[in-house]
């Protein structure tokens, strides 16, 4: 049985209550290169089932995500109520490549972009903190909501790598 829409945003608030967000989006991208440290490229290119993504296709997403996410933070501290659109995960994968690219260069994107996105939101003053947007499938967010639930989704994906690159 699948979770429903508020199931999964619960379930990502739920790894993130109590912890500092923005420490663990700073130790997302080393947490990933420590995992996949010996990983072979048939592991990392390998889907565990027809409907899910190999390792590459999620650090991929990752990364598409925090760019998505950085011009959100922008548009929210920039326009207070601005509105977000969605994307279509599955196409921008699609657009990517990235089962057919080195995991090793999506990771340094990741982690150059992330770094870029955290350097800002550490300069961020409270009333920037709370500039909200109405984002196209959930609804009403702060920058500072967005910024813990991208936390959230980190380890929710960090967890599914580790998944898959423990299988024997």
């Amino acid at each position: 049985m699948s979770e429903t829409a508020e199931q999964y945003l619960s379930r990502l608030s739920s790894y993130v209550e109590g912890r500092d967000p923005l420490k663990l989006l700073a130790d997302t991208p080393g947490l990933i290169a420590r995992e996949l440290e010996g990983t072979d490229n048939e592991k990392l290119t390998r889907r565990p089932a027809p409907d899910e993504w190999c390792v590459n296709e999620i650090v991929g997403h990752l990364l598409d995500d925090e760019i998505a996410t950085g011009w959100r933070y922008r548009q929210m501290i920039e326009n207070d109520g601005a509105l977000l659109a969605g994307f279509s995960q599955d196409e921008w994968a699609r657009l990517g490549h990235y089962s057919e690219r080195p995991v090793d260069e999506t990771l340094t994107l990741f982690r150059m972009i992330r770094e870029w996105n955290l350097r800002m939101l550490g300069s961020l003053s409270s009333d920037e903190w709370n500039r909200t947007g109405v984002h196209a499938e959930r609804g009403p967010t702060s920058v500072k909501e967005l910024a813990g639930h991208m936390a959230g989704h980190d380890l929710n994906h960090l967890e599914q790598i580790r998944r898959i690159t423990r299988q024997t």
